[in-house]
């Protein structure tokens, strides 16, 4: 009975997002028309990776800002200081205790299958996946769930998913497996959306007494 009525939510909520019946690609078509009208967004989140060749299983968390199209800056705090960002043209990556920053080329719209491409608006749910309504490990009760798998397989990623909150669309929570089998899943809290962030918050600059490694796309 308690399975049968949670698949009764479930299914109310697909109904009443899509406005088409249970259609993914409506889904997937609400949810892109209204990040269609977002321009940054801040948020925390918990990261969780688990799988891979190691079977390794980690729990990381931070905060996120991102501004359309293309500029991202996530620092991690636990449970090590680390940050990526993004200006649009460039990617930092600071690992804070091995006092390194590695700088290569920001992944553009081509990188569809890079997770948070969607939500930095560098690729789109309708054009870029092929959407199905499934279950996804982590994603937090109520959500409407949908697997996305790249029409263009790239060289990272299997499929990738979100959980849609049924009321306002907002992406919630972002998961991706990788082609060893690992699923790596953020799940976003204390969501704020169009604040005018202004892109000196996606500047980095290299801190003294750091290794800097270029990748050579960088150049």
């Amino acid at each position: 009975m308690k399975a049968l009525l949670s698949s009764g939510i479930v299914l109310a909520c697909m109904i009443t997002v899509t406005g088409q019946g249970t259609d993914p690609a409506a889904l997937a078509a609400k949810v892109q028309q209204r990040y269609n009208t977002i321009r940054d967004i801040q948020a925390d989140f918990l990261q969780t990776y688990e799988g891979g060749v190691l079977r390794t299983k980690t729990t990381e968390q931070g905060a996120v800002a991102i501004k359309r199209p293309g500029k991202m800056r996530f620092i991690y705090t636990k449970p090590e200081k680390k940050e990526f960002v993004s200006d649009g043209a460039r990617l930092y990556t600071h690992l804070v205790a091995d006092k390194q920053v590695i700088v290569s080329a920001a992944p553009g719209p081509d990188k569809g299958d890079i997770p948070a491409m969607f939500l930095a608006g560098q690729s789109d749910l309708g054009r870029d996946y092929t959407p199905t309504f499934t279950p996804l490990p982590g994603a937090a009760p109520g959500l409407v769930t949908l697997k996305l798998v790249p029409k263009k397989r790239g060289a990272d990623y299997e499929s990738l998913g979100i959980g849609v909150d049924a009321r306002t669309l907002q992406v919630l929570f972002l998961t991706a497996v990788d082609t060893q089998g690992g699923r790596s899943s953020f799940t976003f809290t204390n969501l704020k959306e169009n604040r005018g962030l202004a892109d000196k918050e996606f500047v980095f600059r290299i801190p003294r007494g750091v290794e800097v490694l270029t990748n050579d796309r960088a150049q």
